[in-house]
């Protein structure tokens, strides 16, 4: 008798601590409804990737830099998580930096200037690029 107690008593226990609503342990209801709509994720909705994807494949961009692989220069992800948290100014200043080049920041190799780009042009490319943070 005592050891269909302990049983029954082990099996209650077990069934009341596996119940829950299907989520996985530490995942909260509002995070399993994010995984299911990728489209809040998605950054092809942002429009800055739009405008900012036509920009950088007119441009060289692409023979220096990948979104998540370093070439000669860092990946754009790379760049936008370095930058990310930072002031709103920091987008007028890499602007100008892709405008007038430079070197030192991600090591010896130098940015080639890019005079033909506008500010907003540029100010467009780097909206771009921090669109990929935390990919």
């Amino acid at each position: 008798m005592k050891r269909f107690l302990i049983v029954t008593f082990a099996a209650a226990m077990l069934a009341s601590c596996g119940g829950g609503d299907g989520t996985k342990t530490g995942e909260t209801k509002d995070s399993a409804a994010k995984a299911e709509t990728p489209a809040a994720n998605d950054i092809t909705k942002d429009p800055a990737y739009e405008k900012g994807l036509a920009l950088e494949a007119a441009n060289d961009c692409a023979t220096c830099h990948k979104i998540d692989e370093k070439v000669q220069g860092p990946s754009f992800t790379d760049v936008a998580n370095k930058y990310a948290g930072t002031s709103d100014t920091i987008v007028t200043h890499l602007a100008k930096k892709i405008i007038s080049g430079g070197s030192g920041v991600w090591g010896e190799v130098m940015m080639t200037p890019h005079p033909m780009l506008s500010q907003q042009d540029a100010e467009a490319i780097v909206k771009y690029i921090f669109l990929f943070k935390n990919k």
